[in-house]
């Protein structure tokens, strides 16, 4: 990750090829992040539209609300989980680089490789569970505690969805590195 400094010698991530299954791969990632990132940017605004007409309904009108804050929850987990795929394909989740400059190149590289295989087993798993939860969630009819009760499969939903989109984009970023060509 970037932060508008490099350091000297730090070896950066492979990128994707163009080309190839792994160039028309990730065109097709790209294009389903940029979808997911302008709905994602309207759920936020949505929810904080509803968590301000909220405060004024009940401070200043006086009058109860019960949908609004799950609403404005399940919207924001939505964004959250949906854009990760996207935050990973720009290599902006947490990295270590501090050790990358002290590194041999090839050391380097199997050090992003590893860390990418790590990255994607953990998230294939909680991908995995996730879809657990949607499941039982579905076929169990299961709702949130509240009086609004809305179907606790939407959050579950986002959450599998993203999570599998990251687990992909990281699959597509560990194979890209493991392909790669030394220049």
């Amino acid at each position: 990750m970037s932060h508008g400094f490099e350091l000297e010698g730090a070896v950066k991530a492979p990128e994707i090829p163009e080309a190839g299954i792994l160039g028309g791969i990730n065109r097709l990632m790209q294009g389903l992040h940029t979808a997911i990132m302008f709905l994602s940017s309207i759920a936020l605004l949505t929810a904080s539209l509803i968590l301000c007409s909220s405060v004024f309904l009940r401070y200043f009108l006086k009058i109860p609300t019960d949908w609004q804050d799950e609403m404005s929850v399940f919207l924001l987990v939505g964004a959250t989980f949906m854009c990760a795929g996207y935050v990973q394909s720009q290599r902006g989740h947490i990295g270590i680089e501090a050790v990358a400059s002290l590194l041999p190149p090839l050391v380097n590289r199997l050090r992003l490789i590893f860390c990418d295989l790590v990255s994607f087993l953990f998230c294939s798993f909680f991908s995995w569970k996730s879809m657990l939860l949607l499941h039982e969630a579905w076929v169990d009819g299961q709702t949130t505690s509240s009086s609004w009760a809305p179907p606790l499969w939407i959050p579950y939903g986002f959450m599998t969805t993203g999570m599998t989109l990251l687990s992909l984009q990281i699959l597509l970023q560990l194979v890209a590195g493991i392909v790669r060509k030394e220049k």
